[in-house]
């Protein structure tokens, strides 16, 4: 197997690593937060906090870095209209992802502190928790534009 398809493999094996553990936190993190059950609250952001520093942060920047290391490999100019609007929208998503990572970083320490104490919820959780959805949202969105990008990559 070549280098450039090694590479190629790392970035598409990061990139499901990336989309699929957001994904599975914002599932869980979604449903954990209408459960009502304050100590599941606590304990699926404890886990949501650990899956972002062990597998999104690492994968964000293996990403762009092995992104640009193929389109150098493949003689993709870089300001192939398709190459553009990726960076534009993993951009976009970054820009996302560093809110939604305080946000939960919070919430799980209102959530660990209202388990622990046996009180409920302060109203700011789920002011939080609007704030955390509708940035992933976005955040997922743009993903997929980047994974038809890479696909597609549409001529100009």
């Amino acid at each position: 197997m070549n280098s450039y398809l090694i590479l190629k493999w790392i970035h598409v094996l990061s990139s499901v690593l990336l989309v699929g553990t957001g994904f599975g936190s914002a599932y869980y993190m979604f449903f954990a937060s209408r459960s009502g059950n304050v100590a599941a609250q606590a304990e699926v952001g404890r886990l949501v906090v650990r899956a972002d520093w062990w597998f999104t942060a690492p994968t964000a920047l293996v990403q762009p870095l092995t992104g640009l290391w193929l389109a150098h490999q493949g003689s993709w100019a870089l300001d192939a209209p398709w190459i553009r609007w990726s960076l534009l929208f993993y951009g976009l998503a970054g820009a996302c992802w560093l809110p939604v990572v305080w946000l939960q970083l919070r919430m799980y320490a209102m959530a660990r502190h209202a388990a622990q104490s046996g009180s409920a919820l302060p109203p700011l959780y789920a002011r939080y928790l609007r704030w955390w959805e509708r940035l992933g949202y976005i955040a997922f969105a743009a993903m997929l534009v980047i994974y038809y990008l890479m696909v597609v990559k549409p001529a100009p």
